[in-house]
């Protein structure tokens, strides 16, 4: 079967490679250049975390995290550094703690004083901290390269600066639309929201664990922090930007930068809070933070994002490929 998919960002990537191991001719589409620094698939590191407050995520981030094992044996190329992640939090029965032990993960509760013994970081007085080990980074940059290169050597085809106004126009058996903001424009009625966050780099040598402060009212994601390769350390306050028009350019918010400086300052101790680098991300966002897989005949959009769909990049591929021959 042949299969086009528009958009070459993780997600398409992660289409391709799974479509290619099943056998299947893959065409990807990319408005700019892969790797590009205006959506949602760029920089030098993610997030990856089994820590999530439902057990189906957990479960889901269970599957991806053996399919980035896959794609590193796959590739040859090292992409997990697990570090661990600290889930900081002012009651525990808000932490993952359910979640992970339902799912049969590892974790542990630390109160305050010990979590401040054991790493260098400020944590209120009587709040607790959760630590999850198969946790830490995934090289974003390396792991979207990995993708597509083993795509490319299973005969995939690559069309860059190419962009699609009308995915039903091209000639394929099956069409998958992995456009991150740009999905409305290009499907009718797809109930998405495009935001542009903000994101700050910071000088440190310590390689420390993911860092998320949880908000008590969502139990999503108030403040975040994880490694970078290059300068130590990326922080960024989770769903604070503004809606966007993803093709009219923006620069980072500053007072979303002076937000994030603070909680570095107040979380890090020996990291100094001045920025040395800064940057914006779009994220998708549905109403839910859940993602979109819709089939609407030959053409599939899907949706994988809300701000924290990268982790689940290669379970994601692998549900496509599948929904794309169904």
């Amino acid at each position: 079967m042949r299969v086009a998919i528009v958009g070459a960002g993780i997600m398409g990537c992660a289409a391709a490679w799974a479509l290619t191991k099943d056998g299947h001719e893959v065409v990807l589409y990319e408005q700019f250049r892969v790797g590009h620094d205006r959506g949602s698939s760029h920089g030098r590191s993610r997030i990856v975390r089994l820590a999530y407050p439902e057990v189906e995520w957990v479960r889901l981030a269970q599957k991806s995290m053996d399919g980035w094992r896959e794609l590193e044996q796959d590739s040859r190329t090292e992409l997990l550094e697990l570090n661990g992640l600290l889930e900081l939090v002012g009651d525990p029965s808000l932490t993952s703690r359910d979640a992970l032990a339902e799912a049969g993960a590892e974790f542990e509760l630390l109160e305050a004083d010990d979590a401040r013994e054991r790493w260098p970081i400020g944590v209120p007085d009587g709040w607790t901290v959760l630590y999850q080990p198969e946790a830490g980074i995934v090289r974003a940059d390396l792991a979207l390269h990995a993708f597509l290169d083993c795509a490319l050597a299973r005969g995939a085809e690559l069309h860059e600066q190419t962009r699609i106004d009308d995915p039903r126009e091209l000639e394929a058996d099956a069409v998958v639309v992995t456009a991150g903001a740009w999905i409305g424009k290009l499907v009718h009625d797809v109930p998405v929201r495009p935001t542009r966050e903000t994101l700050a780099y910071f000088r440190t040598e310590a390689v420390l664990p993911s860092i998320v402060r949880l908000d008590p009212e969502t139990r999503g994601h108030a403040f975040y922090s994880l490694h970078d390769p290059k300068h130590g350390l990326k922080a960024g306050v989770h769903h604070a930007g503004i809606e966007v028009d993803p093709d009219e350019p923006g620069d980072p918010n500053p007072e979303l930068l002076e937000r994030i400086s603070n909680w570095v300052g107040a979380t890090y101790r020996g990291v100094d809070p001045k920025p040395v680098d800064a940057e914006t991300c779009l994220y998708t966002n549905t109403e839910d933070e859940g993602f979109i897989f819709d089939p609407r005949g030959r053409v599939l959009v899907c949706s994988a994002c809300s701000g924290h769909g990268f982790k689940f990049a290669p379970a994601i591929g692998k549900r496509l490929a599948g929904l794309a021959w169904a």
